[in-house]
């Protein structure tokens, strides 16, 4: 198996594991209302390598949601959401193209496009997984200002994490 391969599944791996085990328990409202979820999970989504045919993004973002709805106990909502960041990603990735293209052998990261790119890169995709979870999870909208502030705070929250774990990996390669 080829080493790119065998590091995103280790990074799957644990993004997921630090997900359910860890960040799956974390309560910042203190109350029984909780606005902001953090989400780390989706990273391992967006830093998947640009050449990967559409197909098997979309299999390993249902794969990986698939996982997540089972810990959580939320039947198709990590996996739908996870769904609409992936359909949209080949546009976004068009749409935030530098002049000279991509070189298909890299993965979107903050160490090879640089941190602005990844920026309104991962922000765009991010809000729409947010808000297509929340919209699946209150399934109404009905609470259509809850699901607002619940998207709002929690792709907040998760982006500054999400920021610093990849200037992180940044700093390490």
């Amino acid at each position: 198996m080829n080493n790119i391969w065998v590091n995103h599944i280790v990074r799957f791996i644990l993004y997921i594991a630090l997900q359910v085990l860890v960040l799956k328990h974390i309560n910042l409202a203190g109350s029984n209302q909780n606005y902001i979820f953090i989400m780390i999970y989706p990273v391992a989504l967006l830093t998947l390598p640009i050449k990967i045919p559409q197909f098997f993004v979309i299999l390993i973002a249902f794969t990986i949601g698939f996982i997540v709805d089972l810990f959580y106990v939320s039947p198709g909502v990590h996996a739908g959401a996870c769904l609409w960041m992936v359909i949209f990603r080949p546009l976004v990735l068009r749409i935030f193209e530098p002049k000279n293209g991509y070189h298909t052998d890299i993965s979107p990261t903050i160490s090879n496009l640089g941190v602005v790119w990844f920026s309104k890169y991962a922000s765009v995709l991010l809000f729409i997984f947010f808000l297509s979870y929340f919209i699946l999870e209150i399934f109404t909208f009905v609470y259509a200002g809850e699901i607002l502030v619940k998207t709002i705070l929690s792709f907040f929250v998760s982006s500054i994490i999400i920021f610093l774990v990849q200037l992180f990996y940044s700093f390490k390669s």
